[in-house]
């Protein structure tokens, strides 16, 4: 049997991300994304909303592009993978984690205009990095 891990969600950032720099210069930026789910209540018939939260990890250029655009409540649409690990906490705990490594973004909101004529990311291969699916 194949194996398959896919993930592919769209939501809000429940805060700012936070981008860094390994020691060899890799980009890495960090957020948690709101997924939310609206159903009807089978007992009561009323709506309810429930909310997901997911760890996002996003490398390289995309991680910049991710720090320079995302904000607090940006929309996003994120396409990745899950993994797994653990590390050592500063209790000496060992610590599990599952996030989600995206190799896709969709930014679903407009840079903000740079006054600049020049289309964004012109003469850039940013293979992975859209503004917006429908947009020709």
């Amino acid at each position: 049997m194949p194996n398959l891990n896919y993930v592919l969600l769209s939501g809000r950032l429940v805060a700012d991300p936070e981008l860094r720099y390994t020691p060899k210069g890799t980009a890495v930026c960090s957020f948690r994304v709101a997924v939310n789910k609206r159903y009807k209540d089978r007992d009561t018939g009323e709506w309810k909303e429930d909310a997901n939260f997911f760890s996002i990890v996003v490398w390289d250029r995309m991680a910049e592009m991710a720090g320079e655009r995302l904000k607090k409540g940006s929309p996003v649409v994120v396409e990745g993978n899950l993994r797994s690990r653990s590390y050592e906490a500063q209790d000496g705990n060992r610590r599990y984690v599952v996030e989600i490594v995206s190799r896709r973004l969709q930014f679903l909101e407009k840079a903000p205009s740079t006054g600049d004529y020049s289309p964004e990311g012109a003469g850039q291969s940013d293979k992975g990095l859209e503004d917006d699916p429908f947009e020709n």
